[in-house]
């Protein structure tokens, strides 16, 4: 089985930068996602320069914080930001064109920073959202990478990053015991989300998500320490 350890939201600030850097050069992540439109992205693609062992791609936004357009009125609310939210499924479907201009722009803005684009995944998941499938179909082949697992796209294994995807070492779900988990899969390759972290001031003012992110990367660092192959093997 092949294994990938992605860390998400690498660029949000740089508590969480350093902690995925830990994470990959202690631990078992071998690969991250960067939010082109969060606090610390001059900071992550610094870093990722510096260690182009980790291999990055793209975690669209369209739930969080302000584009990276400045004329798609349709997908913000009065003060700039976002006017989605996690609970997106709730709300009306988005403009797909507008929505394709601001991926498109997200997308662009990661390839002038010089790193190779891995692969595209999405912040709260919502490229699986259904209205976007085809957006997000046409992106995946128009920059010809992979798109992490997701059940709308689950006909589509040829733009697909992995067989599977691994949603529960997230909140109560973190714990040491992942890769016997994992070996129980009857899947070729699966991609394992995780959030490590460095707690700092800034992650504090934007997730509550705090805790369980140092917890993860105390994990995901120990996993190397004590071997953590098994019958896996890391994508």
């Amino acid at each position: 089985m092949n294994v990938l350890f992605n860390a998400d939201d690498f660029g949000l600030t740089k508590g969480v930068t350093d902690g995925i850097m830990q994470a990959h050069l202690n631990g078992v992540v071998g690969s991250t996602t960067l939010m082109m439109n969060g606090w610390a992205v001059d900071y992550a693609v610094e870093k990722a320069k510096e260690f182009p062992s980790l291999r990055v791609g793209i975690h669209l936004v369209l739930t969080w914080g302000r584009p990276i357009c400045s004329d798609i009125p349709e997908l913000v609310d009065t003060e700039g930001l976002f006017k989605y939210k996690n609970t997106f499924m709730e709300m009306d479907p988005p403009d797909v064109s507008a929505v394709e201009k601001e991926w498109r722009a997200q997308i662009e803005a990661f390839l002038k920073t010089g790193l190779p684009l891995h692969h595209i995944d999405s912040h709260h998941h919502i490229h699986g959202w259904a209205p976007l499938k085809d957006v997000v179909i046409k992106l995946a082949k128009e920059f010809g990478v992979r798109v992490r697992y997701v059940d709308s796209l689950k006909a589509y294994p040829d733009i697909l990053l992995t067989e599977k995807l691994w949603l529960d070492f997230y909140e109560s779900g973190v714990n040491a015991g992942i890769l016997d988990e994992l070996y129980k899969l009857d899947v070729q390759s699966v991609e394992v989300m995780t959030h490590p972290a460095v707690v700092d001031d800034d992650l504090q003012k934007v997730s509550t998500y705090l805790e369980e992110r140092a917890q993860e990367l105390k994990i995901l660092c120990s996993l190397e320490r004590h071997g953590g192959t098994g019958p896996a093997s890391h994508l």
